[in-house]
């Protein structure tokens, strides 16, 4: 068994560092069972010092010059070798007891991919209310979050990997797929629970709750065509950080 773990980066310079020791003291988790790993970030076009920074932390750093989330993990995910893909956001630190449950659904052999609850460092109110309206949606509807999705190799490339027309909500349309692919297969998505990753609140404070409203109204009213324009999704890609 091989497992690659890819993490798309743009911009990440001052705190890649910290996500990779964390990914790969939780690493340990597939090791203790004999599985080979590797560790690759796909640089999505920064202009810091962000693929220097990865390759200083041992990773294997591969270059997509479009700056959009959905090519940056497909490009690490042409690049990876593993029988089992991890994709884990640059601001964010899985635990080991994530990879270690990980380990466990794929030794079990009954699913074909999922994802895990995530949590955050921001205590106020309409904050903590967003993060776990997002945490029952997923479980609920079997979507992962972006932030961290395994995914077994060949059921990835078979259904396409991730939409690169779309800019934002490109792991929910990608487990729309992967659900179909896992009915048809007879396994399951499991979205994990028990160890949340932890993953970086930036966002809830760079952006206001009426930035946040106003993006979701007008994706609603669009039908979802802003998900389509770099510029409509300025939470992801107006550069704030």
């Amino acid at each position: 068994m091989r497992i690659s773990v890819l993490v798309p980066a743009f911009n990440e310079a001052q705190g890649i560092g910290r996500t990779l020791a964390a990914i790969r003291a939780a690493m340990a988790a597939f090791e203790q069972r004999g599985w080979a790993t590797e560790l690759i970030v796909c640089d999505n076009n920064s202009t810091d010092t962000t693929a220097d920074e990865a390759r200083a932390a041992g990773a294997t750093v591969v270059f997509e010059p479009v700056n959009q989330i959905a090519r940056a993990r497909n490009c690490a995910a042409a690049a990876a070798t593993g029988d089992w893909l991890v994709f884990v956001d640059a601001d964010s630190e899985p635990s080991a007891g994530l990879f270690a449950e990980v380990a466990d659904r794929i030794a079990a052999g009954r699913v074909l991919a999922g994802g895990s609850t995530v949590t955050m460092d921001d205590t106020r109110l309409w904050a903590r209310a967003m993060v776990a309206s997002w945490n029952w949606t997923s479980r609920l509807t079997r979507w992962a979050a972006g932030s961290f999705i395994y995914v077994r190799a060949d059921a990835f490339r078979a259904v396409g990997g991730f939409n690169q027309a779309l800019y934002a909500s490109e792991e929910i349309d990608l487990f729309r797929r992967l659900k179909k692919a896992a009915r048809r297969t007879g396994l399951g998505i499991a979205i994990l629970h028990r160890h949340p990753l932890y993953t970086s609140a930036r966002k809830l404070r760079l952006y206001t709750w009426r930035e946040m409203a106003v993006f979701m109204m007008r994706t609603a009213l669009s039908g979802g065509r802003t998900l389509t324009r770099p510029d409509e999704c300025f939470v992801w890609y107006d550069g704030r950080r």
